[in-house]
């Protein structure tokens, strides 16, 4: 029987996803990989080769379930913004700084004073943020200059993989955007930021489409993971555009929030759109010749994983919302900021700290889980509510991700951001868009829309119980960060 194989390159793990023809999963298999390493406060690294062995056993654990199957065609999604940088001889250099480091202040500081606010606004069609490839690469210039002098290669981390599968460096246009070296309304790498920073853009591999394809398995990837040699490899995406596919927002209207270690609101755009103060993204989309906008609430899943394996260890995420469901609605007036690693949308801000606001004596654990729930779905209605003001179309919100395995936080989304909430067939996320890449590109089907109308479906929709009480309580959430900033920046 044939199958296409859709891989995703998370924080967490490697997942890999058998699809037949029809779009329907097949096979699964996720390999955890090691711990991210955080040796200082906003600090976050990870180590290329564990991605490639959690990849390659997740390839072999999928295929053992279909023994004797073909797989007609490989695309990867991937967790973005990594910094994965190769010498010579296509080794790794350093560990990769991934998506939540923060160190990069000063470097964000140097491109705005070099190149311009301006000018990257104009090429890049966004401001540069710390969470993007390019300061996390004029950090390593500054502070390891031995390392920098032996870059020859920069990928990102899916298309690390990408490598070790096929040999070939390349990556694809909405990953690529959120390099902060990406002309995103042209996409094409933008050699004019390049030049005005005096970075060698040989460094940067070819930008195809999502369906294009960039290589083939080969003989010692072959070797590895049981994929057939010559098997066609495609672009595939960054992990929000990937899982945009995969939940179908590929024409306008329909959003989606999806909730993993960080928190995402994702919207289709024929046209580009972008918000001049930066508070949210604007990118290449994975159907070709379109675009998205997104706003990204950087500790999003991770807010209620720190929860529990520093206060509540050995509890499941469903004992938690089991919990947080004993506490009223509110939360008896207790606020949970998200910001443990910074904050991207609507802030803009690496120096904002986390915390509990309103606790007293009275609080139980309950309301702590819950004001933790809570504080996730405000700060994804900061994003919701900017994304509508460039008037994108929303006709609801289409929710994946660890969220959507609650019924309790899912209703929790629709009660906040005050939008019907849908809850789809599939809740594979990424490593399905990824699928359905691989299956537009190898010709199965003709385009990524026709790919989503043939495969993905809304098989429940949650309505907002009561949003003016919680519009209400969004607003004194929002008054929190404008109060606070000034602490954090002056304890740094």
């Amino acid at each position: 029987m044939t199958y296409w194989l859709g891989i995703d390159i998370g924080t967490g793990g490697s997942r890999a996803l058998l699809v037949d023809a029809a779009g329907r999963v097949a096979a699964e298999q996720t390999v955890a990989h090691e711990e991210m390493a955080m040796p200082y406060p906003l600090w976050a690294e990870q180590r290329p080769a564990d991605w490639w062995r959690a990849a390659a056993e997740a390839i072999r654990g999928v295929l053992a379930q279909h023994p004797g199957c073909t797989v007609q065609a490989v695309a990867l999604s991937g967790q973005m913004h990594g910094l994965v940088i190769l010498d010579s001889e296509g080794q790794v250099i350093r560990p990769s700084l991934i998506w939540c480091d923060q160190r990069s202040q000063a470097q964000v500081d140097w491109i705005n004073s070099h190149a311009g606010p301006d000018k990257v606004l104009a090429c890049t069609a966004n401001p540069v943020l710390t969470g993007f490839t390019l300061p996390k690469l004029l950090w390593v210039r500054d502070h390891e200059p031995s390392n920098y002098d032996k870059v020859r290669h920069l990928l990102l981390p899916k298309d690390y993989v990408r490598y070790r599968l096929t040999g070939e460096f390349a990556t694809e246009v909405s990953d690529a955007s959120g390099t902060a070296l990406f002309d995103v309304v042209n996409r094409r790498w933008s050699t004019e930021l390049a030049s005005a920073i005096g970075l060698d853009a040989s460094i940067l591999p070819p930008a195809v489409e999502s369906t294009g394809q960039t290589g083939v398995i080969s003989s010692e990837a072959a070797t590895l993971t049981g994929l057939a040699p010559g098997t066609p490899v495609y672009g595939g995406g960054g992990d929000q555009a990937a899982s945009a596919v995969g939940n179908g927002i590929v024409e306008p209207g329909i959003v989606s929030d999806t909730i993993g270690t960080s928190g995402v609101v994702f919207a289709h755009m024929d046209a580009v759109a972008y918000d001049p103060a930066g508070r949210v993204h604007t990118f290449c989309h994975a159907v070709p010749g379109k675009w998205h906008v997104m706003g990204v609430t950087q500790g999003a899943g991770l807010s209620l994983q720190w929860l529990r394996n520093q206060l509540t260890p050995g509890l499941s995420y469903d004992d938690l919302t089991a919990e947080a469901a004993q506490s009223p609605a509110g939360a008896q007036g207790l606020y949970w900021l998200p910001y443990l690693m910074g904050e991207r949308t609507p802030h803009l801000d690496a120096t904002l700290r986390a915390s509990w606001v309103g606790l007293t004596a009275a609080h139980t654990r309950a309301d702590l889980i819950r004001s933790v729930l809570e504080g996730v779905c405000y700060s994804q209605r900061d994003c919701l509510d900017i994304i509508a003001s460039l008037n994108v179309p929303i006709s609801s919100v289409r929710l994946s991700g660890g969220g959507a395995k609650s019924a309790f936080w899912s209703q929790l989304f629709a009660d906040i951001l005050g939008q019907p909430v849908s809850l789809l067939e599939t809740q594979e996320g990424s490593a399905y868009g990824a699928a359905l890449l691989a299956m537009t590109g190898s010709g199965h089907f003709a385009s990524v829309p026709e790919a989503c109308r043939a495969t993905v479906r809304e098989v429940s929709r949650l309505t907002p119980a009561d949003p003016e009480f919680y519009r209400a309580r969004h607003a004194r959430y929002q008054a929190l960060y404008p109060a606070l900033a000034p602490f954090f920046r002056a304890v740094l």
